[in-house]
C-alpha cells in the first residue's frame, strides 16, 4: 500500500510567470511576419547596431548578426516599405 500526499497541486515554476529582461533573438515589427509579437514591442526594445543606436528597424537577429531597415521611402507593389538587410553585431535590450 502507498500513501499519497493530500495536496498533488502540481508546482508552476516563479520563473515561467516572471518576464524576462532579455528580448527575444529574433523580433519584427511587422505585423505579417511571423516573428512579431506585439506585447514585446509594446514594451519597447531598443536595438544597436555596431555601436550605434538605431530607431528605424523593422526586424533583427541576434544570433545571425543583421538587422532589417527600410530603404528610404520605396515601396513594393503591395504597398509594404521595400527592407535592406545590414550584416554586423546587434545589441537588443528593453528600454523601459
Amino acid at each position: 500500500m502507498s500513501e499519497e500526499p493530500e495536496n498533488t497541486a502540481p508546482e508552476t515554476p516563479v520563473e515561467a510567470s516572471a518576464p524576462t529582461d532579455t528580448p527575444p533573438d529574433r523580433l519584427a515589427a511587422n505585423p505579417r511576419s511571423p516573428f512579431h509579437q506585439p506585447a514585446l514591442l509594446e514594451r519597447g526594445v531598443g536595438i544597436r547596431f555596431d555601436g550605434v543606436e538605431r530607431n528605424n528597424v523593422d526586424e533583427y537577429c541576434v544570433s545571425e548578426g543583421w538587422v532589417k531597415v527600410a530603404a528610404g521611402n520605396s515601396r513594393d507593389r503591395y504597398g509594404q516599405p521595400l527592407t535592406i538587410k545590414l550584416k554586423g553585431k546587434v545589441e537588443a535590450y528593453f528600454r523601459t
